[in-house]
């Protein structure tokens, strides 16, 4: 079955169409539309869908792991301009915020796993990612994940997600990124073992 990548950069897409030919990916269609041109009617038939795919990191990595290409996994690791120290900083005001495209497509197609990872600044975890909830005074302010997990938990997911450091696995610099992975709650799924009516985050 083949794989579905998707990124609007076109270079990128020009090294997984390379990557592709040399069978370092699995093979699969290269779709360099914007996400917010993707309709779920056109995934049907691909169990594994890579979007912002890049240069193919994640299908790699479940080739690597030994993943059958026919599990039905989505991965995706919306820019991180809109919330790194390396962009503008406007947040969810910024045209590069496409996380709800991402999830509005998970929603419509349903796949047993989802997961990615972001940039672990402030405006992704919220303050209260580094506050006892116990110690913040009044409302709380809007935050990636809390938005991507509520999205994900009303499509009846389970979600977890870590703040993990580049030097955790021997890299020379800490470069704090989000991992989140969620697994559907519907009946037969992965995430049946959970058990029926136990929605909510892991």
């Amino acid at each position: 079955m083949a794989v579905y990548y998707n990124d609007a950069d076109p270079a990128a897409c020009a090294w997984l169409r390379e990557l592709i030919a040399a069978n370092l990916l699995p093979d699969g269609e290269v779709d360099e539309r914007s996400i917010l041109d993707v309709e779920s009617a056109e995934l049907r038939g691909f169990a594994q869908c890579h979007f912002f795919a890049g240069i193919g990191g994640w299908p790699y990595a479940l080739r690597v792991a030994g993943v059958a290409e026919d599990l039905s996994v989505w991965s995706g690791s919306p820019p991180c301009q809109p919330f790194s120290q390396a962009g503008q900083r406007k947040g969810k005001n910024d045209d590069r915020h496409l996380a709800p495209a991402f999830l509005r497509l998970v929603a419509a197609c349903r796949p047993e796993l989802v997961f990615g990872e972001q940039v672990a600044s402030a405006a992704v975890l919220g303050h209260v990612g580094r506050t006892p909830r116990a110690a913040v005074e009044g409302p709380t302010e809007w935050a990636w994940f809390d938005a991507l997990a509520a999205d994900l938990e009303a499509a009846s997911y389970a979600v977890a997600a870590a703040d993990l450091p580049a030097a955790g696995i021997g890299a020379p610099h800490i470069r704090q990124r989000l991992f989140f992975g969620a697994v559907t709650l519907e009946p037969g799924g992965l995430g049946d073992s959970f058990g029926a009516g136990s929605q909510g985050r892991v």
